[in-house]
């Protein structure tokens, strides 16, 4: 499925976090989506599956406005998985997990043996399935993550909305999460921290500065120095070959650390005491 945001402006408590946006994502692509804390990253995501009404231009999905759609017709179109798993589940995990297959249900309807295939597989992908009879509340945040990974995989739906999926994993997990989203064949958007994880797995990546693209193209083509450096406010050596770069950082010169705040280290004490 083709995903086109065309010169999408959003705007939260009056103030505007996105402005003029644009980028089309192919049938089948990986795109990562970059930038510093409050570029925009987040709520742009938030346009795709209708949490956040754009101020001003349009989100397609095959050509077809998304706001035209209904809400059934959004959640089998687009799954999501966002960066804070809920922690008040009252489920277990597999249940958990099929709440991925209700866009597919008429009001009320039993899961099917199908259902329970597709839930089983998408479990086995996201290295679950010895956790299925555990209540979501007493997972840790990295499994909690992988849950929700299994319920958007069990959604099935064409495209994949990842808002800092690598968010509470170990090393291991965020490449075995990133390979398994690579190679499902789903056109895929990823708001990422990780320039080496974007490096790895993305075909291209969006840049955004201020709520606003400031560079797009193949992952080894857009992370230059001056953009890092720029951007990101860190200098950078560039490793490896040029198609598959790896990324050192370090503070740029001149920059000094804040002063520790009294208060902050006065209650590290106090908790380090109580523990």
């Amino acid at each position: 499925m083709r995903v086109e945001i065309d010169d999408v402006t959003v705007a939260l408590g009056g103030r505007e976090v996105v402005r003029n946006a644009s980028l089309t994502v192919e049938p089948g692509e990986v795109v990562g989506l970059l930038g510093p804390n409050g570029s925009g990253k987040s709520s742009l995501l938030r346009t795709l599956y209708r949490a956040v009404k754009p101020r001003s231009g349009a989100v397609r999905l095959d050509g077809g406005e998304i706001r035209h759609l209904s809400g059934r017709q959004v959640a089998r179109s687009v799954a999501v998985m966002l960066q804070d798993p809920p922690t008040d589940f009252d489920l277990s995990v597999e249940e958990t997990v099929l709440l991925g297959r209700a866009p597919h249900h008429a009001s009320f309807g039993r899961d099917t043996a199908d259902d329970l295939r597709i839930v089983a597989d998408a479990m086995q992908r996201a290295e679950i399935t010895d956790l299925g009879d555990r209540m979501v509340a007493t997972l840790s945040g990295g499994q909690r993550q992988r849950v929700m990974l299994a319920r958007a995989l069990a959604q099935e739906s064409p495209v994949l909305v990842l808002d800092e999926p690598s968010n509470h994993l170990d090393i291991s997990h965020q490449h075995e999460l990133m390979s398994t989203v690579r190679n499902l064949g789903r056109t895929v958007i990823a708001a990422l921290h990780d320039l080496n994880l974007a490096s790895q797995y993305c075909d291209r990546v969006v840049v955004l500065s201020d709520g606003r693209v400031v560079a797009a193209g193949a992952p080894a083509t857009v992370f230059t120095a001056d953009l890092i450096r720029t951007v990101f406010d860190v200098d950078v050596h560039i490793l490896g070959d040029a198609d598959a770069p790896v990324f050192a950082f370090h503070r740029l010169a001149g920059i000094t650390p804040a002063p520790p705040d009294n208060r902050t280290e006065e209650l590290r004490t106090e908790s380090s005491f109580r523990s």
